[in-house]
């Protein structure tokens, strides 16, 4: 049988070799470059849709993120106003005992021994931060062969 655009003959049915249109006969003539740039724009495909995918998800990770930060703001505000009213009601009820004036002292003084201690703690914890020492083994274990050449060319 004889393609009437280029005048080749190809194989009749029931021959062995690759049949018209397949993945064998394409690759058999379709040139390396050809190929090639098949692969690349493939490649750049699926870059751009990972890429895509990773926007998504981040977005949805961020607005998640956001009323979660929204959500511990609300508490921790809550928690001040009733550290803040247990406190009123602290230097009221002290004040019944000792006068309101030394009552205030008193409950200033309670909070200053409480930030003492939380300070001192938090000093502490901080020293014992030691940074990112598995990453920075890591880097030390890079071969020379990756490092960039400073030397002369």
């Amino acid at each position: 049988m004889t393609d009437h655009i280029s005048g080749t003959a190809h194989p009749v049915s029931g021959s062995t070799g690759p049949e018209p249109g397949s993945a064998e006969d394409r690759a058999a003539n379709t040139s390396l470059g050809d190929l090639l740039g098949e692969v690349t724009k493939d490649l750049s495909t699926l870059m751009r849709q990972e890429v895509e995918l990773a926007k998504a998800e981040a977005k949805q990770s961020a607005s998640k993120a956001g009323k979660g930060a929204g959500m511990f703001g609300g508490a921790g505000l809550a928690g001040y106003m009733a550290l803040l009213f247990l406190s009123l009601a602290l230097w009221v009820a002290i004040g019944y005992l000792i006068g309101l004036a030394w009552s205030g002292l008193v409950v200033a003084i309670i909070y200053g021994i409480v930030a003492f201690v939380l300070y001192k703690r938090g000093k502490k914890e901080m020293e014992q931060v030691k940074g990112l020492p598995k990453t920075a083994d890591s880097l030390k274990k890079i071969p020379e062969t990756l490092k960039k050449d400073e030397g002369p060319r």
